[in-house]
């Protein structure tokens, strides 16, 4: 019976939640489309901030410190120097490359003056390549190497390494503040929607208070309406957002400069799940607070 009865109110509850979109066709739309507009927008802002993390950690991985190893060092030696590199906080591969390689690698660079360095194996040195796994610990890497024995010098591209980790943080607090600002537009549109609803049903309301109605069982049917004009207009969104973004991503992979550069972008199937989730929690939980700020001067006793 108990069951029952709460099944009933339940149902009454999310009844009354559509009922109250149908009834307000205008505003309901009104606020559809606006909120599709605002979601729209966190979309894009939402795709692009997470592409530029992704290709910056590409990047990121390219910047690589060269460790110079002295002349007279031994295989021993270079297999505990990698062993000490590799125990260090904030190194993510170390890559050895002999006197040899390294010297064939400034032969293809001079081309067709790569004469010159014939037989000079000897001035060449042992190094290793080491990337990070965040470029602010690039100091603090590079003060650690510099520690152990048989370390002669390090060339990193510290101007680099630093652009690169200011670019970031800006792009992410860029990125981080317009979404806030799109969050606070998406929960003024559902409170000024549902404002009119509640306003059109104030006398109902009055009406429930007075025969014993509890604010809750009031304010339910109220939060269901905003929670799917939330859902419904994530879903509409998301569905738009996945068209144009693979359209997009498609055009800029296939440029000659992007395959040049090597560098890769998430697909929408990477992000989906992400964005799924974002959606549905951000439409829900737009919806809720939007309903709940709408209703409160309408329930204050």
């Amino acid at each position: 019976m108990v069951i029952t009865v709460k099944y009933n109110i339940v149902g009454y509850l999310i009844s009354e939640g559509f009922s109250n979109l149908l009834k307000n066709k205008k505003s309901t739309w009104a606020a559809l489309t606006i909120m599709c507009m605002s979601m729209f927008m966190f979309g894009l802002f939402f795709v692009l901030g997470e592409n530029i993390n992704y290709v910056a950690g590409q990047v990121e991985e390219e910047q690589g410190i060269r460790v110079f190893l002295d002349y007279d060092v031994t295989a021993t030696d270079i297999s505990q120097i990698e062993t000490e590199i590799r125990s260090i906080n904030g190194t993510n591969m170390v890559k050895y490359i002999s006197r040899t390689e390294y010297m064939n690698e400034q032969k293809e660079l001079l081309g067709e003056d790569a004469g010159v360095l014939e037989g000079a194996e000897y001035y060449f040195q042992d190094s290793f390549l080491v990337t990070l796994t965040d470029l602010e610990l690039n100091s603090q890497v590079q003060d650690q190497i510099r520690k152990i024995d048989k370390v002669e010098t390090i060339e990193s591209s510290n101007e680099t390494i630093e652009s690169l980790v200011n670019i970031t943080k800006g792009i992410r607090m860029v990125t981080f503040a317009i979404l806030v600002i799109l969050v606070f537009i998406s929960i003024f549109i559902i409170t000024n929607t549902i404002k009119l609803t509640v306003h059109a049903r104030r006398k109902e309301i009055s009406i429930m208070k007075y025969v014993g109605a509890t604010n809750s069982f009031i304010r339910w049917p109220f939060i269901v309406e905003g929670i799917i004009i939330g859902l419904i207009s994530a879903l509409i969104t998301i569905l738009i957002v996945g068209f144009i973004y693979n359209a997009v991503t498609q055009g800029i992979i296939e440029t000659n400069t992007f395959q040049k550069l090597n560098l890769k972008l998430y697909t929408f199937r990477d992000l989906f799940k992400l964005l799924i989730m974002t959606y549905i929690g951000l439409g829900a939980g737009i919806g809720i607070v939007g309903s709940s700020i709408s209703m409160r001067k309408y329930l204050e006793v």
